[in-house]
């Protein structure tokens, strides 16, 4: 009945997430409303962690299997990414640098914030 409960409030806060990308004009995805929505809950205290910790660690250890369906999906647009391979490649080299780097400065800023306290 735990596992039962926790997915229930998992779905539950899914479902307020998808209510509000219908509702609101705003160019988010359902799925963002919904962790902005499980993580304010989680802060505040609303949802207690160990209510929904036991289904979401299942989540994250079948995650792989769950991308599955879109790994098989990328075979029938094999041409298409064929011909724009290299600038496929060069915005994937270019925004992983970009996240390095900015990663790497607000961790620096977080941590000499810390050292200054």
């Amino acid at each position: 009945m735990k596992y039962i409960n926790q997915i229930l409030v998992i779905l539950g806060i899914s479902f307020i997430g998808e209510l509000l990308s219908q509702f609101l004009p705003l160019p988010v995805p359902a799925s963002v409303y919904g962790l902005f929505i499980m993580l304010i809950c989680l802060f505040t205290h609303i949802i207690k962690l160990d209510q929904v910790e036991d289904v979401g660690n299942w989540l994250i250890l079948i995650m792989p299997v769950l991308f599955v369906p879109s790994a098989v999906s990328l075979m029938n647009v094999k041409d298409a990414i064929m011909n724009d391979l290299f600038v496929i490649a060069l915005v994937t080299f270019v925004s992983t640098i970009v996240v390095m780097v900015v990663t790497g400065k607000v961790a620096q800023i977080i941590i000499e914030r810390k050292e200054k306290k």
